[in-house]
């Protein structure tokens, strides 16, 4: 297993949770990594990413301003610190290592992918 996420669970809207995704040296300390996420029905969809050193970020916009992505190159772990949770968050949540040193929303542009861990987010 090259990617392993994990943290997710049940929290009432306004909480909070942190995933984490430990992730081989080999598929991550050089590229850019980034969180995805799909709820039930619906297309997977970008929600941050981060660059090799952990110096650029960048969010969807329904979550900027309540999520923060980080990693740790030492650890070689992805976090997402998740605050101000809504229904709307509820979903399987994906870490993935893309091509290259830099951070993407592309998709496409993302080689080693997670198995996934499930929010759900009550009203």
């Amino acid at each position: 297993v090259q990617l392993q996420a994990s943290g997710g669970g049940l929290v009432q809207a306004g909480g909070s949770l942190r995933l984490s995704c430990a992730a081989s040296a080999r598929t991550s300390s050089n590229n850019g990594m980034g969180w995805f996420r799909q709820a039930p029905g619906k297309e997977r969809e970008f929600v941050a990413t981060v660059d090799w050193r952990g110096s650029s970020t960048y969010y969807a916009g329904s979550v900027k301003g309540r999520f923060t992505v980080s990693r740790d190159r030492a650890k070689n772990t992805l976090y997402l610190q998740m605050d101000s949770l809504k229904p709307e968050d509820t979903a399987v949540y994906y870490c993935a290592t893309s091509l290259s040193s830099a951070m993407t929303s592309d998709q496409s542009r993302y080689r080693y992918w997670g198995q996934g861990t499930q929010v759900t987010v009550s009203s």
